[in-house]
C-alpha cells in the first residue's frame, strides 16, 4: 500500500469519526450534558481527568473504540460492556514517542541486550507508545539493513518506526535513499561525523548526503563530533596512559561537539536543507544551534535524558562496573551543561527529547576493562524519560503540562510527519494515551526496570509523578504496575516525506537565485 493510499484512509476514517460525532451530538462548545455512545467491543472509556495536548488542556472524558480515539469531551455515557477508567485527578496525554532509539543494536560482533521485546516493554512500561529506531546498512546496502530490521522488528508489542544510517556514497546508496522514502516510509537519514574508520563520513559525503535528502523531502540528522579529533584525543589518553572510563569524556571534549555542530548547521545552510542534530550534550553545541535557529536556519535540537538529569562525576567513580556503564557518545557532560540544556529546552532553543537507548550489560561493558575504546557506548532510557522529563522539568517549574507534552509526543510526531496520527489526543488519533498521576511518586531502580540489562544509570532516582495506565492503540498494556503485552502487535508507522521542516525552501532557493546576479557578462580580452 503506497502513502497516498495510506493517507487518503486514515483521512476517510477521521471524516467518518467527526460524522459520526454530529450525529450523535458532540461538539466542543457543549460541556453541560452527556452522550449516550451504544457499546460494543474493543471500547474504552477513560472518565473525569485532565486531557492535556500540546496546546490546550480540559477536564473530559476520552471515549475510544478499535483502537482510534473517537470523543473528547465531558460527560460520556456509555453501556456497560465498555471498560471504564477513572482519571479523576490526573492528567491524561498522548502516549510518548522516543525519536532515538537502538534496539538489537550489533556492533563490533555484539548485540545490546534489549530487542524490540523487552525494548519496547520497557518503554510501554515507561509510557512511551511508540519509537523510531535506527537501521544500520549491511555494507553499506540501505536494502538489506531494512530487511534484517524488518524481522528484528516482527516481535514488537508497540508502534515503531525507522530512521537510516549512511555509511557511504554511491550510485546504488543514492537509489536506495529513494527506495526508503517513496517505499519503506523512512523520512529521516543519519549521518556519523564521529566513530573514525567504522561509520564516519567526511563533509563530501555529508554534502552529498544532505543534498540528496533535500530532494527527496527527508530529513537530515547528525552524530555531530569530530571524529578525526576524538580519535586524536583517545590515542593522546592512552599515551598518558589513561585506560579507564575517564578516558572516554577526556578524549572526546564538548568543543569537538560544537565544532562538528557548527560545521554540519553550516553545509546544511549552504544546500538550504532542514537539518536535525541528535543527543545535543553540551553547551557547546546548544549554542550553535541557537545562534541558526536565531538567524532563520530551520535547525532541530534533540537533547536527551541522560544529558538533562545526569553530570560526568559518575565516570570516575573508582569501581569500573559503575563508572562504564555511564560510557556513551557525545560523553554525559561535567556539571552545567545538564542545566543549560534543561533551560534551552524550556526556552524552545531546543525541540523534543530523546534517549538514544542502546542498553548493555556489565559484562558487555568489561570487554573495556583495559581500554576505554573497547567499552560498548551506550546507555538506559526508553522506560525512564517520560519520568525524568516530567520530574526535572514540570516539578521544577520550569516547563508547563503542555510543554510536556509537546517536548515529549507531539513535537517528534511533527517533525516526523505523523501528527495527528500520533502524539495528540483528538478525534481520529490513535489511541495512545497515558494516565499520570502528578501526586505519585516513583523510583528507579535495575531490580524493577524491565530492560534486560542489569544496571541503571538513574539507579535510586526518586521523583514525583507516576504514569500509572499506558495506552497503546487502544490496549491497556500496563496497570496497576503491570504489563500486559504480546509480541507481534505492534505496527510499523510508515512516516511520510516533506513535513513542515520544508515548507517555505523553495521560496528561499529562488530568492538566492535571483540575488546572485551571475554570471556576469564580460567581453573577451583582445591582448
Amino acid at each position: 500500500m503506497n502513502m497516498m493510499m495510506i493517507f487518503s484512509f486514515q483521512l476517510l476514517h477521521i471524516l467518518f469519526s467527526l460524522s459520526f460525532f454530529n450525529q450523535v451530538g458532540i461538539g466542543y462548545g457543549e460541556s453541560s450534558w452527556g452522550t449516550s455512545i451504544s457499546s460494543s467491543s474493543n471500547k474504552l472509556l477513560i472518565k473525569g481527568g485532565t486531557v492535556v495536548n500540546a496546546h490546550h488542556q480540559q477536564v473530559a472524558d476520552v471515549y475510544v473504540e478499535n483502537g482510534i480515539i473517537v470523543a473528547v469531551h465531558p460527560n460520556i455515557v456509555v453501556e456497560d460492556d465498555v471498560y471504564v477508567i477513572d482519571a479523576t485527578g490526573k492528567f491524561v496525554m498522548p502516549g510518548g514517542i522516543d525519536p532515538h532509539t537502538h534496539l538489537e543494536l550489533v556492533s563490533r560482533g555484539i548485540e545490546s541486550v534489549d530487542d524490540f521485546f523487552s525494548g519496547q516493554a520497557a518503554a510501554l512500561a515507561g509510557g512511551t507508545t511508540m519509537h523510531i529506531d535506527f537501521v544500520k546498512p549491511v555494507n553499506g546496502n540501505l536494502t538489506a539493513g531494512f530487511e534484517v530490521y524488518e524481522n528484528k522488528a516482527k516481535k514488537s508489542c508497540m508502534d515503531y518506526g525507522f530512521h537510516a544510517v549512511i555509511t557511504k556514497w554511491d550510485e546504488d546508496v543514492s537509489r536506495d535513499m529513494e527506495i526508503m522514502v517513496k517505499e519503506k516510509g523512512i523520512n529521516s537519514f543519519k549521518f556519523f561525523m564521529a566513530y573514525k574508520g567504522i561509520q564516519m563520513v567526511n563533509d563530501e559525503l555529508l554534502l552529498q548526503g544532505f543534498k540528496k535528502c533535500k530532494s527527496l523531502g527527508a530529513l537530515a540528522m547528525v552524530h555531530a563530533e569530530n571524529g578525526d579529533a576524538v580519535y586524536a584525543g583517545q590515542q593522546r589518553m592512552i599515551e598518558l596512559g589513561i585506560t579507564g572510563p575517564e578516558g572516554h569524556p577526556l578524549s572526546r571534549p564538548a568543543l569537538l561537539e560544537g565544532e562538528a555542530t557548527s560545521r554540519a548547521i553550516r553545509l546544511a545552510d549552504f544546500v538550504n536543507t532542514p537539518l536535525y542534530v541528535v543527543h545535543v550534550m553540551s553547551i557547546d553545541a546548544m549554542e550553535e544551534i541557537a545562534k541558526a535557529r536565531k538567524s532563520g536556519q530551520r535547525v532541530i535540537g534533540e537533547p536527551i535524558v541522560s544529558g538533562l538529569a545526569l553530570d560526568d562525576s559518575w565516570l570516575w567513580h573508582p569501581d569500573f562496573t559503575t563508572a562504564a556503564k555511564y560510557v556513551m557518545s557525545p560523553p554525559i557532560r561535567s556539571k552545567g551543561h545538564d542545566k543549560a540544556l534543561q533551560a534551552a529546552l524550556a526556552t524552545g532553543i531546543l525541540q523534543l527529547v530523546g534517549t538514544d537507548h542502546c542498553a548493555w550489560n556489565s559484562t558487555q561493558k568489561a570487554l573495556g576493562v583495559d581500554d576505554f575504546r573497547q567499552i560498548p557506548n551506550g546507555v538506559n532510557g526508553i522506560e525512564e524519560r517520560m519520568h525524568l522529563v516530567w520530574d526535572t522539568m514540570v516539578e521544577s517549574g520550569q516547563i508547563s503540562v503542555t510543554d510536556y507534552v509537546r517536548l515529549t509526543s507531539t513535537e517528534c510526531a511533527r517533525i516526523f510527519n505523523i501528527y495527528p496520527r500520533k502524539g495528540a489526543i483528538l478525534p481520529g488519533s490513535d489511541a495512545d494515551i497515558i494516565i499520570l498521576n502528578p501526586n505519585s511518586s516513583f523510583e528507579i531502580t535495575a531490580k524493577s526496570h524491565h530492560s534486560r540489562t542489569d544496571t541503571n544509570v538513574y539507579e535510586g532516582r526518586k521523583g514525583k509523578g507516576k504514569i500509572e495506565v499506558t495506552i497503546a492503540g487502544g490496549r491497556v498494556v500496563w496497570e496497576n504496575d503491570e504489563l500486559k503485552i504480546l509480541p507481534g502487535t505492534g505496527r510499523y508507522i510508515k512516516m511520510a516525506p516533506f513535513s513542515y521542516l520544508f515548507d517555505g525552501l523553495d521560496k528561499k532557493d529562488e530568492i538566492y537565485l535571483n540575488s546572485i546576479q551571475a554570471p556576469v557578462k564580460r567581453s573577451k580580452s583582445t591582448t
